[in-house]
């Protein structure tokens, strides 16, 4: 079972930097619910082995094209964002004081934290794109102009993916240009 929900994860994180093309050290945010993953409600079931298998197919991916992932919390944490140290500095990120733990952040920021060559949290990020597993509402974390992406991987274990991509603002009117 797990290794289903590392391939699906695998799938759709390949999927989703396929097609939103971010840029070397840009940030990618990902939410993952276990709970949801399992068929149980958002923040009933946490699983701390379906987020190990999810975050074990994303972070490497995410790693190997140069980007950093910022893992989501859930509400009990304000939905802060675990980043490595070297990537909340690089942003002039506020780091806050707290550590996630399955029923107190989500046992995926809980697995990225214990991952985490440097692990901070931080409120808020502006990611260039992002993965939601489960409906956990990542678009607070997304820079402002967002474009849904329809992913073939449409679940990951029983939970319900959704992705995104950023772009520029369009700017200026009917007389801009634009490339």
């Amino acid at each position: 079972m797990y290794d289903e929900i590392k391939q699906a994860a695998y799938d759709a994180i390949s999927e989703l930097l396929a097609e939103a093309k971010p840029a070397k050290g840009q940030i990618v945010v990902v939410g993952c619910s276990s709970s949801e993953i399992m068929g149980e409600k958002i923040g009933k079931g946490s699983t701390p082995e379906a987020a190990e298998a999810v975050l074990s197919a994303v972070l490497p991916s995410i790693a190997e094209s140069g980007l950093y992932l910022a893992a989501q919390c859930c509400e009990h944490l304000n939905r802060a964002l675990v980043l490595e140290r070297e990537a909340a500095e690089k942003f002039n990120l506020e780091i806050v004081a707290a550590v996630p733990k399955p029923k107190a952040g989500g046992s995926f920021a809980a697995a990225a934290f214990l991952a985490f060559r440097e692990p901070v949290l931080v409120e808020h990020v502006r990611a260039a794109a992002g993965l939601d597993i489960g409906g956990t509402l990542i678009g607070m974390h997304l820079k402002d102009v967002a474009v849904p992406l329809r992913l073939k991987t449409k679940k990951i274990g029983e939970a319900s993916v959704s992705a995104a991509r950023t772009r520029p603002k369009f700017i200026g009117g009917a007389r801009a240009q634009y490339e």
